[in-house]
């Protein structure tokens, strides 16, 4: 979660004490070690006392905007690293300050220059995170349409990089009005859901910037009409399904981290458009996910819990029924989706009791989690009322216990 809302920072160890005027002079002498003195600029910029220093002594800024549009490489790449330190401050004075230079950020973009356009836009991802006033230049300056035109890059460093810079604009506090729908009537929603259901392989970073890229618009946008005509719903079903077939062979290194907000993305649209002709296979997926990941990455278990809740809240009819009581009952969000299931009548009911479910249910009732203990309650009353035999014959059996 840190991670989401943190900005990126593509450089190496190093450091620097030189003062900050005296290398903005070194820089604008326009010597042969021009080069060497924007490097030694670099490191220094990487302290934050540093950056503001900087911002603030008169035509720093533009001095380096000159050196980031020369048509020198060596020169030009400096200066953008330059830049992208400062993007990475946390003062937004500082971002504003590189204001001048967002235009030709977006300009390069389009340049031959991997690395320089990768430190385009993790620059510019950077520069929109901190600043309200950046956003708003670099919107008319048409930021949408470049990174639509990015997206098609063959390269999984610019793809990730688009990601990020897209992440970063969606989660804005002014992104369900303003960025939002220029996303939706690009190109870029078409090549999104590829990108994440491809991740294997197309490139996991990227896949998993643009899994939370649509997560943001589904959870902050009411009409998805686009992202279901393009068929999000079974794709990323079909995504949880392959996903989950991996497993047996070994997972991943990172699968979790694109796990994650696909899970979201699919509960929230299903919240939206219930699971009608649902793969059968999704619930199945659900469960190897959860037995892969839970020792080491519980978090998972809320997420999957969210979707197995919208799958049995639904018409969805098949239900692994017995995987649902190697799950820790003692959970809230556990119990709501037993209940979802009993509440489709006595033939669900019968096939939860074939599990030690009474068992289990029956010493929650002690719990301090009132919560808990309500929806156990719950459950036993929907069990109860489908299945009257059963109530009949613990009646039994705890009179014959003496209790």
């Amino acid at each position: 979660e840190e991670q989401l809302v943190s900005k990126r920072l593509l450089r190496g160890d190093g450091a620097a004490q030189d003062g900050v005027l005296e290398l903005l002079r070194g820089v604008q002498r326009g010597s042969e070690d021009r080069k060497r003195w924007l490097g030694r600029l670099r490191w220094a910029l990487q302290n934050e006392e540093t950056q503001q220093k900087f911002v603030r002594l008169e035509g720093s800024v533009r001095t380096l905007t000159g050196l980031f549009t020369s048509s020198l490489a060596g020169l030009q790449l400096e200066a953008a690293r330059c830049l992208h330190e400062l993007s990475h401050s946390s003062v937004p004075a500082v971002a504003e300050a590189c204001l001048p230079v967002t235009s030709y950020l977006l300009t390069y973009l389009s340049g031959h220059s991997l690395e320089l356009t990768e430190l385009c836009l993790y620059t510019l991802g950077n520069l929109v995170v901190e600043s309200e006033a950046v956003r708003k230049q670099l919107l008319p300056q048409g930021i949408i349409p470049v990174l639509a035109s990015c997206i098609q890059s063959p390269h999984e460093a610019v793809l990730e990089g688009v990601g990020y810079v897209l992440s970063q604009l969606l989660q804005a506090k002014e992104a369900p009005t303003e960025i939002i729908p220029l996303v939706l009537d690009s190109v870029l929603p078409q090549h999104m859901l590829p990108l994440v259901c491809s991740s294997l392989k197309a490139g996991m970073g990227a896949a998993v910037e643009f899994a939370w890229c649509l997560h943001y618009i589904i959870c902050r946008h009411e009409d998805n009409s686009v992202l279901l005509a393009l068929g999000a719903v079974p794709a990323l079903s079909t995504l949880l399904i392959d996903l989950a077939s991996q497993i047996p062979q070994g997972a991943p290194e990172g699968l979790e981290l694109l796990v994650c907000p696909v899970l979201r993305c699919l509960s929230n649209l299903l919240a939206q458009t219930g699971c009608q002709g649902q793969d059968g296979r999704l619930l199945i997926a659900l469960f190897l996910i959860l037995q892969c990941f839970l020792q080491q990455h519980p978090f998972l278990l809320q997420e999957c819990l969210w979707l197995l809740n919208n799958l049995t809240g639904e018409s969805c009819q098949e239900c692994a029924h017995g995987a649902f009581t190697a799950l820790p009952l003692s959970l809230p969000q556990v119990l709501t989706v037993l209940c979802n299931v009993a509440e489709k009548g006595a033939v669900q009911c019968q096939q939860l009791l074939q599990q030690p479910l009474l068992a289990q249910l029956l010493p929650l009732l002690t719990l301090p989690d009132p919560e808990a203990v309500g929806q156990c309650l719950e459950l036993l009353h929907l069990l109860f009322l489908h299945c009257p035999e059963v109530r009949a014959g613990r009646a039994q059996d705890c009179k014959g216990d003496g209790e």
